[in-house]
């Protein structure tokens, strides 16, 4: 049968419709599972954006974090001791081991954790193959702020790829840092806690300091070494806690800020004549007052010497982190006891309870406070 022109047209114009009409149909749905795969992709990406997070430190860098931290490690020996008041069950190293004291305090499964080394200070140990095999989610840092800490830390976070996140942490200040660890490691409760206890802990000391003039602050001296004839002397980062509480008799040209102090010699000693002395750990505390060299110096003449405490670590400085926030309490009640209502005794056990949930044993308590009590 022939078809007729008007056929035909009306044919092709149907079937043109028709493969339009596919064409557009299959061009949705192409579309659709475009923006299906794009929606998932965003999803996606906005998932894992919001596993990590920014997090602005001390020095200001801007360092991107995972949103949940439980894999931590210390840059080093201040770091460590900060830490493990903190937050000991996220830590996965340690920079230096513990000694049998310390691991009572914080427990002996710390005995067979890595030992990594410092970054920063005198010499860098820092072992960074052990730390990247490890795999801590951040590496922190905390102390006085040096003029090459940003690059340091800027250049350890590069090479290791790990965040590397810097705490300023003072003498003055500890509550700040506490609360600034607080927020980094989201353990918001434990950082209030500890910063509100240390805030309290300076405002009394300081407080109580503005009470008693210079004039009639004890001079006095923090000597250490295996003869003691080396000092620690004003102004120095080691005697903060002496310089805020005494008349630290230890003047000299060339302040040294290492845990070692100045050296110096007996003559010079005798010269200051302190009318107190605390002799550090490993000196001669125990010797030193049947020693004629020294009897005719002020404090041991009138037995006016002291030990300084050693557990965990020295109570005064080396390093000076927060266990000067126990020598700043013990100090100042064995120097002035009628200006405070509380005993050393009272604060050492409440100063262990709270920075190292650890609670002192009468027994405990009498062995580290040997040598340290006023005679």
């Amino acid at each position: 049968m022939k078809l007729s022109k008007k056929s035909v047209l009306r044919g092709a114009t149907t079937l043109l419709c028709t493969i339009a009409l596919c064409t557009g149909v299959t061009a949705l749905a192409g579309c659709s599972s475009n923006e299906q795969s794009a929606g998932g992709q965003d999803s996606q990406a906005a998932q894992t954006k919001s596993d990590t997070r920014i997090f602005t430190d001390s020095l200001g860098r801007e360092v991107e974090l995972p949103a949940n931290i439980e894999r931590i490690c210390p840059s080093g020996h201040t770091a460590q001791q900060v830490l493990l008041t903190m937050a000991p069950d996220k830590m996965i190293g340690l920079s230096q081991p513990l000694s049998d004291d310390q691991l009572a305090i914080f427990g002996e499964k710390f005995k067979d954790y890595p030992v990594f080394g410092a970054v920063l200070g005198a010499k860098d140990d820092f072992n960074r193959e052990a730390v990247a095999a490890a795999d801590p989610q951040v590496i922190i840092d905390t102390g006085e702020v040096k003029k090459d800490t940003r690059e340091s830390l800027d250049a350890l976070q590069e090479q290791l790829g790990i965040p590397v996140v810097f705490v300023e942490a003072y003498l003055e200040d500890y509550g700040a840092a506490y609360k600034t660890l607080g927020e980094l490691l989201g353990m918001e409760d434990r950082g209030n806690k500890l910063s509100e206890y240390c805030t309290r802990v300076y405002d009394k000391v300081k407080n109580t300091m503005d009470t008693i003039p210079e004039s009639d602050r004890v001079n006095m001296a923090y000597l250490l070494g295996e003869n003691g004839l080396n000092a620690i002397a004003k102004t120095s980062v080691q005697a903060q806690v002496i310089d805020m509480v005494a008349n630290n008799v230890v003047v000299v040209d060339d302040v040294s800020g290492k845990g070692s102090g100045n050296e110096i010699s007996l003559e010079q000693i005798a010269v200051w004549n302190p009318e107190l002395i605390i002799f550090q750990s490993g000196s001669i505390y125990d010797s030193v007052g049947t020693d004629p060299a020294w009897s005719q110096i002020a404090a041991i003449a009138d037995n006016n010497y002291y030990e300084v405490p050693s557990n965990p670590w020295c109570w005064m400085n080396n390093p000076p982190t927060v266990n000067q926030l126990m020598g700043m309490q013990w100090l100042p009640r064995l120097l002035y006891p009628d200006k405070f209502d509380d005993s050393i005794e009272d604060v050492t056990k409440a100063y262990y309870s709270t920075m190292y949930g650890y609670d002192l044993s009468d027994a405990e308590l009498s062995e580290i406070l040997q040598g340290a009590l006023p005679h």
